[in-house]
């Protein structure tokens, strides 16, 4: 699976830009919109990094299960709309995710203790600013399309 850029196009790789997400690494289920589709490649990359078997549920519905194991997922991240998933990955932090689990914005299903350990290795993750830019100019490309639609 490739990922895609805001025209539709594929990203660009090396030298810190975005590397493609590996079918063994992403999977999706369910039907999915173009912003869903999108969503999915943004999960892909930053999530696809930390080790572990877990999983997202996006606000139509769509998993996105991310890592390589086995079997269910150790946990399931459910994301309540498409403007919190937009908020929270431009800052994907676990504070940002803390404070939206608080609000009742999201909800974790599953292991909370391996959704702990998930939001550890977050914490050392750091995307570039360029990356985060891109990112999010993705999400909001495919969230504007969606309400258009």
């Amino acid at each position: 699976m490739a990922l895609l850029d805001a025209q539709g196009g594929p990203f660009a790789g090396g030298n810190g830009w975005y590397t493609l997400v590996m079918a063994s690494v992403l999977k999706l289920s369910g039907t999915q919109s173009t912003a869903a589709t999108r969503a999915a490649e943004v999960l892909g990359h930053v999530f696809g990094r930390i080790p572990g078997h877990f999983a997202f549920r996006l606000w139509d519905g769509t998993t996105v299960t991310v890592g390589e194991g086995v079997g269910e997922p150790a946990f399931t991240v459910v994301f309540g709309s498409a403007a919190i998933f937009a908020r929270l990955m431009r800052d994907p932090t676990p504070n940002a995710f803390a404070e939206a689990y608080v609000d009742g914005a999201l909800d974790i299903e599953g292991d909370l203790f391996a959704a702990m350990h998930v939001s550890e290795a977050l914490e050392a993750l750091r995307l570039p600013l360029a990356e985060r830019v891109r990112l999010a100019w993705t999400m909001r490309s495919a969230l504007s399309s969606s309400h258009q639609a």
